[in-house]
C-alpha cells in the first residue's frame, strides 16, 4: 500500500463531523523527521517499507485526527537524488489516484527550508473511496536535500482554515 492510500484510509475510519473546537494545536519537532509541523492532535508514528520512484525505502508517518479530518506527514529518504524530482511527482499521482480524483492543477509550493525543485507542488482534490462516499484532500509534496515529504489533510468534507494552517506551518531547519 502507498503512503497516500495509508491517508486515505486512515482518514476514511477515522472522519467525523468538522468542528473547530476539537483542534489543539501543538508545534512539535519530531525527533528524526528534520521537521517543524504544527499537528491539530497528538500523532502516533508509523512505518514501513514502499517503493518509490523505482526504489524500495522505509516511509515513516506521523498520522492523527481531529475535528473529522486526518492530518498526516510521511517523509522518505531516497539513496538518489535524481530520484527526488520523480518520487514527489509519483506521490502527486498517487495522491489522485488513490481517492479517484479528477487530476487538479497544482499550485506552486514554498516551505521554508526546502530545496527548490519544480515538483514541490500543493493540490486540493475531492473523490471518492471505494465505498463510494466522498472524500477531500489537501496536500503538499516537497522536498530537502533526498528526503521527501507529503503532508496531507483528508476528510469527508473540505478542511478549509485548518487544511491551511496545517500547510502553511510547515518549516524546514535551514
Amino acid at each position: 500500500m502507498h503512503p497516500t492510500t495509508t491517508i486515505a484510509v486512515l482518514a476514511s475510519a477515522l472522519a467525523g463531523p468538522a468542528c473547530s473546537p476539537t483542534l489543539d494545536w501543538r508545534e512539535l519537532r519530531p525527533e528524526g523527521t528534520g521537521i517543524a509541523v504544527t499537528f491539530p492532535c497528538k500523532p502516533d508514528r508509523h512505518a514501513r517499507p514502499i517503493v518509490v520512484a523505482g526504489h524500495a525505502v522505509r516511509m515513516e508517518m506521523l498520522v492523527c485526527s481531529a475535528g473529522g479530518s486526518t492530518y498526516a506527514l510521511a517523509f522518505a529518504d531516497l539513496p538518489d537524488p535524481a530520484a527526488v524530482a520523480p518520487a514527489l511527482a509519483e506521490l502527486r499521482a498517487l495522491a489522485v489516484t488513490n481517492i479517484a480524483a479528477v487530476p487538479a492543477p497544482a499550485a506552486s509550493l514554498q516551505v521554508p527550508g526546502m530545496t527548490p525543485s519544480p515538483q514541490a507542488a500543493r493540490v486540493v482534490l475531492s473523490g471518492r473511496y471505494p465505498d463510494g462516499a466522498a472524500v477531500y484532500e489537501q496536500a503538499a509534496f516537497f522536498a530537502k536535500g533526498m528526503r521527501v515529504y507529503q503532508a496531507s489533510v483528508v476528510g469527508n468534507r473540505p478542511a478549509g482554515d485548518a487544511a491551511d494552517t496545517f500547510l502553511a506551518a510547515l518549516k524546514l531547519p535551514a
